[in-house]
């Protein structure tokens, strides 16, 4: 299978590329995306030979439908590191909360977000081209808070690649700050940025379209890639536990095997959606893709008046902060899938030049045949988290609340919800033990410490173990000093 361009192309790129091509060069024309030329179909077919396999064997076989360019035992050593998460034989548990509504539970793996779901195998995979073209790699990685400790874990001490990992200082919590402060492995650089994961993801984006970075990166033999969901090489892993969590509700008996379901996504860079929207596209019985938003709600303005406009936004630091950003970059590609590549470059033109862009209605109209969003605020998620724990005996993290709320203001409550839970409620416990218990301020140890007791839960070894690990990454820096940093990195 071959990709092709968001944007179109400028005749400086080829018009079409290979999978290990468009892992390697993420960014195509104009500063736009890469997307499959064709999705493969799957159907009833597809999922009735999977009601009983493992979730490997699963990926295995949508990886072959794809027909991508890696080599076979690559991919069944990429899909091995699912054997690292709590339960290997279901790295993603399916679980029933209350009537209708299941939480797929995307958290299990090392870092305890679900940035592992794709980051683990894409180490592998991208490595692995690597070396059998005898390159060396710098991967970008621009974090809100879990892409970064992920993309840390499956890189760290791997041929051929180094790392630079950017993240807003302050904007994350003290758990995922501290799985990527202690890296100390000597392939990768943490980059604390005095900004917002918006800049952190700006700065990602401009150095991967800049030649004279690029100059100089070649002039220390190192050619440029990129760990976020930019890369098609994360949305391909995206892509399999929609499925997956679709074959569990059939397992569970809760669905009969063509019924459709809601898919609930808290979102942020919109790639956990668009994972979902492609499932949809090759044949997942879908009934809509409910977006959730928190306070910074440019997805739900999208969604329900065609509106994009961040024009004297800045972001708001909430309780969710994996998803305070402005620019959903995977809107992209659904927008091209949509409504092509000409009108696509038209509209990311207008976001880049003017921070905004408008649909007309008949486009508005077709989005929201897939597409329906709300958004929930700190204090109401805090609520749905109380609300669920006392009530159901259910803990969740404050990303996954939010779609609580859109699961009671949009969907048909007749209709199965699958919402994805993307993370841990270890790697956020101020804002639960808050809800919990009222204590407000607390130290993550502390907060953690108050959740174990009252929810009668283990704190994670890999978690508890980060408070007594040396900080190893110390950088602080200006946003606009980034680029001095990572070559002096190099």
């Amino acid at each position: 299978m071959n990709f092709i361009q968001t944007r179109g192309n400028d005749q400086n790129k080829l018009q079409s590329i290979t999978f290990s091509q468009a892992i390697l060069s993420p960014i195509a024309s104009y500063g736009g995306l890469y997307v499959p030329q064709e999705l493969p179909e799957l159907g009833v077919e597809f999922l009735n030979k999977h009601i009983n396999s493992s979730y490997k064997e699963l990926a295995s076989d949508m990886l072959n439908r794809f027909e991508i360019d890696i080599d076979k035992n690559v991919i069944e050593e990429a899909l091995s590191l699912y054997d690292k998460f709590d339960n290997p034989s279901n790295p993603v548990p399916v679980v029933r909360v209350k009537e209708n509504l299941y939480v797929s539970e995307l958290y299990h793996g090392p870092t305890r977000a679900f940035k592992d779901m794709a980051l683990q195998p894409f180490g592998v995979i991208l490595s692995s081209i690597a070396q059998k073209r005898d390159e060396n790699y710098l991967i970008l990685a621009a974090t809100s808070g879990d892409t970064g400790p992920a993309a840390l874990e499956t890189f760290k001490n791997r041929a051929n690649v180094k790392v630079a990992c950017l993240y807003p200082d302050g904007g994350t919590s003290d758990v995922q700050r501290l799985q990527m402060v202690t890296e100390d492995a000597s392939n990768l650089k943490v980059i604390g940025i005095n900004g917002v994961f918006d800049d952190a993801q700006a700065a990602l984006k401009r150095l991967l379209a800049s030649d004279d970075f690029k100059s100089a990166l070649k002039e220390k033999n190192v050619s440029l890639s990129a760990a976020n969901s930019v890369n098609f090489g994360r949305i391909i892993f995206q892509i399999i536990y929609h499925i997956h969590s679709y074959l569990e509700l059939v397992r569970q008996g809760a669905v009969v095997m063509g019924e459709k379901v809601y898919l609930n996504v808290p979102s942020g860079n919109f790639g956990n959606a668009l994972g979902g929207y492609y499932a949809l596209k090759m044949g997942l019985p879908v009934e809509k893709i409910i977006i959730s938003s928190n306070e910074n709600n440019v997805l739900t303005r999208l969604f329900t008046t065609g509106k994009y406009d961040i024009r004297g936004e800045s972001v708001i630091g909430t309780t969710s902060p994996a998803m305070d950003i402005l620019k959903s970059s995977n809107v992209e590609r659904v927008l091209f899938d949509m409504f092509g590549e000409v009108r696509t470059k038209e509209l990311m033109n207008d976001l880049e030049v003017n921070h905004s862009y408008e649909l007309i209605s008949d486009e508005l109209i077709k989005l929201q045949k897939v597409f329906a969003a709300d958004f929930c605020t700190g204090d109401e998620g805090k609520k749905y988290i109380k609300d669920t724990f006392s009530n159901h005996g259910y803990l969740m993290d404050p990303h996954t609340a939010t779609c609580f709320k859109s699961y009671e203001t949009i969907s048909n409550p007749a209709i199965k919800t699958i919402v994805y839970s993307t993370a841990e409620w270890t790697k956020f416990s101020p804002v639960i033990a808050n809800a919990l218990t009222g204590e407000v301020d607390a130290e993550d140890i502390i907060a953690l410490e108050s959740i174990s007791k009252e929810a009668n839960l283990k704190i994670p070894n890999m978690v508890k173990e980060l408070f007594n690990k040396e900080i190893a990454q110390k950088t602080i820096i200006e946003k606009e000093d980034i680029e001095k940093e990572i070559l002096k990195f190099l």
